[in-house]
């Protein structure tokens, strides 16, 4: 704690600086805001292009993105799946992400890029309009929650290079920036999704927005219900969003806003091998459940003190519970009734509970240094996450979804998280051409583990090891943006970043397990370069090249001497490779007017990730990273005449290991073993009727491929999770 003075001391410096600036109004030339590419936090962007993909400004609100691989997604403009958030087909040029497809209502969303584990996004910094929604991103990341993209206006994708912003990931950021209102220009719209599909789906998206003199208001709620692909694995979720911005002066404006989520869903479990090539169907638990209650209160200030300074607070929460009830034991182990009971054994209860609040302070201001264009941002970031957990607890011998509990928990703890961060981050204007970006963030971090880890012989409690680990450190960066034109350049970033120790790494089982006294967090680097642009009208690309270093994973390691399982610093990984995109439409390069129009895409990437060296285990050095496949394509066409279009895509994705030991003979429970590549195609229409309504439909998995993208050692399964097969949904849409 003896680092927080000066941080806020330099803070209050900087505010005092540019506080002073705005009173002053110095002159800018004209051309600066000309030169300057730059995009409001929320707005509407492209509209008159049919793309989904575009390039990422310099500037968006108070952040810098020049020299940084980026991609900015247009929701409205994906010609796909987007009420079943099939990301597959929503980030389908954005090269090299691996997703998870295994959870058949589409809610939970696994992505990940570079050789991470796409476990519910965990290696991205994932947030909603500019704010975290995960369930801790320091100490739990993991993103139980993800917004209704019906209700999503643009998603941000900052690879590794956001560490500096955003902190703790290797991945970098996903931001999913929601629709306020601020994009239309009347008192009140109506727009509504109604959509029906396969295996009972249904889903009811219906919104309201508007703008009435000095307030712009958006909102919407949420109904998902079906049976999913496979065998009990039915869903109902429910959502509700509400944002209202006032703007009582030009310079100034405040908005409210929050989010209720309530998902509850059934989950299959896994299968063997054996079972999945019978029938990926099939399911062998009907008694585990899921649910999932998230709350997303957010107060935004975005203030102008001047045309080139603006000033934005975020003050954030996420109030989430997440429940789960089920038998977890391996999925080759029956979960039948009893013969002398006549019921089931008791079920496996797990309850979370977090509470986390925040708060982000950004400036961002334009000047000339030394006759040239400058743009400096900053910010300030103060977090406190609490996580209450009560685990392995004695349920029911019931089938419905019930967190009764028979008796005390075996473990009830609490963890904490305390976070105080400071960046600052320059665009060096050398010439027309040339844009250098240096960055520093300074980090204070402390984790806390303490209560209640399980029971002795005799039933007394056996408390967690006493922990409590607080350090801290600085992160350092710089970019470079050449701009060989007016719409191509060279671009070029080098980041630190680490991941923090886990709650899980805290909660060390007393009388198995140990925790390494001099147990680090995960750090190392990024480095891309590449070149990106647009020739013309008709294409647009972004080619470059990747290297990740990652130092100090944590992992578990056995003690052979004392036989216990020791938490600690495993190893050091690699990955490199290739991200490319290329978009082109022909009928712009042929210069042909007509009503018929085409954009063709591909976007691939090649991962080699693997481990360079380790502390403990000979076994692992030059072994494939778990969940990293070296070849990722997906490419398509994108077909328009009139108001009719037409998508058709077609997925690749490699084959990957589960384990370390790049084990490819499948075991007898499904949880190691090669998981293969596979080849998906999708195909999706729409047509535009009337003035205010609109028809969709498509196919995904056209072929009905069996395929399945993760092995699981624990919750979903235990075992192989399907992805689903060929399922159809059909949506009438109006906006009045």
């Amino acid at each position: 704690m003896t680092h927080i003075p000066r941080v806020i001391i330099v803070f209050v410096f900087l505010f005092n600086i540019l506080s002073s600036s705005a009173q002053q109004e110095k002159p800018i030339k004209d051309s600066f805001e000309t030169y300057i590419k730059h995009l409001p936090d929320i707005t509407v962007v492209s509209k008159n292009s049919k793309s989904d993909l575009q390039l990422l400004p310099e500037i968006v609100g108070t952040s810098i993105y020049a020299g940084k691989k980026s991609s900015l997604v247009i929701v409205n403009n994906i010609q796909g799946n987007v009420v079943m958030n099939n990301m597959r087909q929503v980030l389908a040029k954005v090269p090299g992400i691996h997703i998870w497809e295994s959870d058949p209502s589409g809610i939970q969303i696994g992505i990940a890029a570079r050789g991470l584990s796409p476990n519910r996004s965990w290696e991205f910094n994932i947030r909603q309009n500019g704010y975290d929604i995960a369930a801790d991103p320091f100490g739990y990341p993991e993103a139980y929650y993800n917004p209704q993209l019906q209700g999503v206006q643009r998603i941000e994708i900052i690879r590794g290079q956001g560490s500096l912003q955003y902190g703790p990931q290797f991945g970098g950021m996903v931001n999913y920036i929601l629709k306020n209102g601020s994009e239309i220009n009347k008192k009140f719209q109506l727009e509504s999704y109604q959509t029906i599909g396969s295996n009972g789906l249904f889903n009811s998206f219906n919104a309201i927005s508007g703008k009435l003199k000095k307030i712009n208001f958006y909102s919407f709620v949420d109904h998902r219900n079906g049976n999913g692909w496979r065998e009990n694995s039915n869903y109902r979720s429910n959502a509700g969003f509400t944002t209202m911005t006032f703007k009582p002066t030009a310079n100034l404006s405040i908005t409210a806003e929050t989010m209720l989520s309530h998902i509850r869903s059934q989950q299959p479990g896994g299968l063997t091998d054996n079972q999945f090539n019978e029938n990926p169907t099939q399911s062998l638990r009907n008694r585990n459940w899921f649910d999932i209650v998230w709350t997303t209160p957010a107060f935004i200030i975005n203030y102008s003190f001047n045309k080139n300074t603006t000033w934005n607070t975020k003050i954030f929460a996420t109030m989430g519970d997440r429940n789960s009830v089920g038998n977890i034991n391996s999925i080759n182990i029956r979960d039948s009734i009893n013969s002398i009971t006549n019921t089931y054994s008791n079920r496996i209860l797990t309850a979370d509970k977090y509470r986390n609040y925040g708060i982000e302070s950004r400036f961002i201001t334009n000047y000339i240094l030394f006759k040239t264009n400058t743009t400096l941002s900053s910010g300030i970031r103060f977090y406190r996450g609490n996580t209450s957990r009560n685990a392995n607890g004695k349920g029911t011998t019931g089938s419905n979804y019930d967190m009764t509990a028979i008796d005390k928990y075996p473990q009830d703890l609490k963890f904490q998280s305390n976070n105080i961060a400071f960046f600052i981050e320059q665009i060096f204007r050398i010439n027309d051409k040339l844009s250098i970006i240096p960055g520093v963030r300074y980090e204070w971090l402390e984790g806390r583990a303490n209560g209640r880890n399980g029971f002795d012989i005799n039933g007394a409690d056996i408390f967690v090891q006493n922990i409590k680990r607080s350090r801290s450190f600085i992160l350092y960066g710089i970019g470079a943006e050449y701009h060989l034109g007016e719409n191509t350049e060279f671009y070029s970033n080098l980041s630190q970043a680490y991941r923090p120790i886990q709650f899980a790494n805290l909660q060390a089982q007393p009388t198995t397990d140990l925790i390494d006294p001099n147990l680090t967090d995960a750090n190392g680097f990024n480095f891309d370069f590449g070149y990106r642009g647009k020739i013309g009208s008709y294409i647009q690309f972004d080619v470059g090249i990747f290297y990740l270093d990652y130092r100090n994973r944590i992992g578990i390691i056995n003690n052979t001497l004392t036989s216990n399982r020791i938490i600690t610093n495993v190893g050091n990984s690699i990955s490199k490779g290739i991200e490319s995109m290329i978009e082109f439409n022909p009928i712009k390069a042929l210069k042909l007017k007509s009503n018929f129009d085409a954009l063709l895409y591909t976007s691939y990437s090649f991962t080699k990730a693997y481990y360079t060296n380790d502390y403990n285990d000979a076994n692992i050095k030059g072994k494939a990273l778990e969940n990293a496949p070296e070849n990722i394509v997906r490419t398509g066409v994108n077909l328009s005449y009139k108001k009719i279009q037409l998508a058709c895509q077609h997925s690749y994705v490699d084959k990957t290991f589960s384990d370390a030991n790049n084990t490819i003979m499948a075991s007898a429970n499904g949880q190691i073993g090669l998981i293969p590549s596979y080849h998906l195609f999708d195909c999706n229409f729409q047509f535009q009727f009337y003035k205010y309504f609109q028809f969709k439909s498509g196919i995904n998995n056209l072929f009905n491929k069996n395929y399945f993208t993760r092995r699981s050692g624990g919750y979903p399964g235990p075992g192989i999770l399907p992805g689903n097969g060929r399922t159809y949904f059909i949506t009438v849409a109006c906006k009045i």
